[in-house]
């Protein structure tokens, strides 16, 4: 249990730690969504465009175009999506990319951004809680 947490929170500190550089060193642009890409979050057919709330529906990920620095045109599919929609179609909103790699862009938002470092750091620091609070608990014992 200890160590699947410290794999956790590693994940989740790496995960941080690029967001922070794309934070500190990335280039950024104004972007517009395009279109919301209705996926499946779990098992089912993605590709779904009605907006029903279900426990497992369909998430809505802003499809969203920027022009970066080199002038070209580009449009991403943003990995994080939500029911309802974060975004609507027409908002602008801030990109963030790498300028030796724009197609790997991101919405600047707290979701994009810390959402996976939070949900792996959190279920790291638990679950190392845990198995520690287990094994002291178990050497007082003997």
């Amino acid at each position: 249990m200890i160590a699947f947490g410290a794999l956790f929170l590693v994940i989740g500190l790496i995960t941080a730690g690029m967001s922070i550089s794309l934070l500190a060193n990335g280039e950024r642009a104004q972007g517009t969504v395009v279109s919301l890409d209705w996926q499946q979050s779990s098992s089912g057919s993605s590709g779904v465009s009605h907006k029903t709330r279900t426990d497992n529906g369909p998430m809505a990920h802003p499809v969203v175009e920027f022009t970066a620095a080199d002038g070209k045109s580009r449009t991403f599919t943003s990995s994080s999506g939500s029911n309802p929609p974060s975004y609507d179609v027409g908002e602008r909103v801030e990109v963030l990319y790498r300028a030796d790699s724009p197609e790997d862009a991101q919405i600047n938002g707290f979701a994009s951004l810390w959402l996976l470092p939070l949900v792996f750091g959190g279920l790291g620091l638990l679950a190392a809680g845990i198995g520690t609070g287990v094994v002291v608990a178990m050497r007082r014992r003997s």
